[in-house]
């Protein structure tokens, strides 16, 4: 009875590791690619590194085309973007009595402009829904665009509905001040090229 019960054990193993074999030698085959693109500092089979790349470079395609040629410039050249505020009933442009910053992955900066006050932190989110390889993260351009869009659509809606934080809480304080002074360095900078190119189109 024993012998039986060893021979049929001995059956049930040798039967089970031939059908597992295919699988087990599938997974250890893709086990030894990661480890040899990881050793290598690279990245799988398949895996296209530069698609992140040319995404960034599209949405800069695209929030070029959907901003003014000043906005655009100020993002190129800061990397962030100034939207004037609305809601105060004072309009908008630089009698604005507050604006925000948008940077692409932070919360939006509200901030008096006369001042630099800070005010407040607005944080929203725009996952990437693309298929096939969407993710939690839009490209950075893209974000910035999705943030200004919804900001210049329905500023009330946005400031609503999106998550309201004290200054500092995820954007550095400082970082803000010192964007600022960049900002304002860059506007003097900019506005006699401004002025001439305005000349020129004018003549």
């Amino acid at each position: 009875m024993g012998l039986a019960l060893g021979t049929a054990a001995v059956v049930l193993v040798v039967l089970l590791w031939e059908l597992a074999r295919p699988t087990l030698k599938r997974t250890l085959a893709r086990v030894h690619e990661l480890w040899a693109a990881h050793a290598r500092g690279g990245a799988p089979t398949g895996y296209d590194p530069g698609r992140e790349r040319r995404a960034e470079q599209r949405a800069r395609s695209l929030l070029r085309s959907c901003v003014s040629d000043r906005d655009w410039a100020m993002y190129r050249d800061l990397g962030f973007l100034r939207v004037w505020g609305g809601l105060g009933g004072h309009g908008r442009g630089a009698d604005a009595s507050y604006a925000y910053l948008i940077y692409p992955h932070k919360p939006i900066v509200a901030y008096v402009p006369d001042t630099g006050e800070l005010l407040n932190e607005y944080c929203v989110a725009f996952p990437d829904h693309s298929k096939p390889f969407g993710s939690a993260r839009l490209p950075d351009s893209d974000d910035v665009l999705a943030k200004w869009m919804a900001l210049t659509a329905d500023e009330r809606r946005l400031v609503g509905e999106a998550n309201m934080h004290l200054p500092g809480r995820q954007v550095d304080p400082d970082r803000v001040r010192r964007d600022l002074v960049r900002l304002r360095r860059w506007e003097r900078e900019s506005l006699p090229l401004q002025r001439a190119g305005d000349s020129v189109r004018a003549a």
